[in-house]
């Protein structure tokens, strides 16, 4: 795998070990560290490993984008070419999570441009406004769905509506939710992926929790 030269992994580790990297959580950080270190140092099973802890989110953000599922696949395969062809240019700025996360959405964009060109953007969900604070905080905050779900609901049936609910969100929302609450990307992290403001961002994870929310009490009311 001579594309890792000894100069890349130095500027990675570089700007990994002055703070740069700050991913969802340090564990994982901690791992993609010792994986990307062991590849720029040769070691194909490095690589072989951080393709397969990153698939499946990286198929679900290029599902988000792409309605097609081969098409998708696709992406995810030119996603991890460009990190070959561009790993001299990762500094540990960013997580890798989100440096590749970032790479992954422009090529689904462009695939997505040519796939449906002519699709109209999200038909925008109302919210009442009374969920909100003044603050545009929650009025009725969620953490009950961490804290409370085992009491209300086996988490085994909620998880199918949960699903189904995520992907009947709006593209926008489904890939914000996706990015924030699924893989735990901060804030301006999931601006940064997305490119999208910070305001932006706000509205549209606002939007698509309120959308799940209403399906799951609607699910929750059932059961």
């Amino acid at each position: 795998m001579g594309v890792w030269q000894a100069g890349h992994r130095s500027t990675w580790h570089r700007g990994a070990t002055e703070g740069g990297c700050h991913g969802p959580t340090l564990r994982s950080v901690d791992v993609d560290a010792e994986l990307l270190s062991s590849l720029l140092d040769g070691d194909e099973d490095a690589f072989v490993m951080l393709v397969a802890r990153y698939r499946q989110p990286m198929l679900r953000l290029a599902e988000s984008m792409i309605l097609n599922r081969a098409v998708a696949e696709e992406v995810v395969q030119d996603t991890w070419i460009g990190v070959v062809r561009g790993i001299d240019r990762f500094e540990g700025r960013s997580s890798f999570k989100t440096w590749l996360f970032g790479i992954l959405v422009n090529r689904a964009r462009s695939a997505s441009s040519r796939e449906h060109s002519d699709i109209p953007i999200d038909t925008l969900h109302a919210v009442d406004p009374l969920r909100f604070d003044a603050n545009g905080h929650w009025a009725d905050p969620l953490d009950a769905w961490t804290e409370d779900s085992d009491d209300r609901l086996d988490a085994a049936s909620l998880l199918p509506a949960l699903k189904s609910a995520l992907d009947d969100l709006p593209q926008r929302q489904r890939q914000i939710v996706l990015l924030r609450d699924v893989e735990g990307l901060s804030h301006d992290e999931a601006c940064g992926v997305l490119g999208i403001t910070a305001g932006n961002q706000r509205i549209l994870l606002h939007r698509g929790r309120t959308r799940l929310r209403e399906i799951l009490e609607r699910h929750i009311e059932k059961g």
